[in-house]
């Protein structure tokens, strides 16, 4: 029987995340992609805390298509990570692949000086 999309990029997200765990000075950069908008988080999986979130419903955000858009994210995480005194990050693609939108998010957060 063939599995859905959802259920494959489930699967392949609980590979991820078996793998990857963020802490206080690294945390778990996530990204996740609805068809419409693009969710970025910093997360302390050690607290269990979010330290630093952006996404595409701020309205200040503004782009020609969403990879634009996803890029403009990566730098508002960025700048906020900044705030909080958080220099490295390491990627959680959340079961998505690296490509497209969340290629962008991951470059533009490198872009604000958040070191992936």
């Amino acid at each position: 029987m063939a599995k859905s999309k959802q259920e494959r990029r489930l699967r392949i997200k609980r590979g991820i995340r078996r793998k990857i765990s963020g802490t206080a000075e690294r945390p778990r950069l996530t990204v996740y992609r609805s068809n419409r908008h693009i969710y970025a988080q910093l997360i302390d999986d050690v607290a269990g805390n979010t330290l630093v979130s952006a996404s595409s419903l701020d309205g200040s955000l503004t782009g020609k298509n969403p990879v634009a858009i996803g890029k403009a994210v990566g730098l508002r995480l960025a700048e906020r990570a900044k705030e909080n005194g958080i220099k490295v990050a390491l990627v959680d693609r959340n079961g998505f692949r690296f490509h497209g939108r969340m290629k962008a998010v991951a470059d533009g957060a490198r872009e604000g000086g958040l070191k992936i």
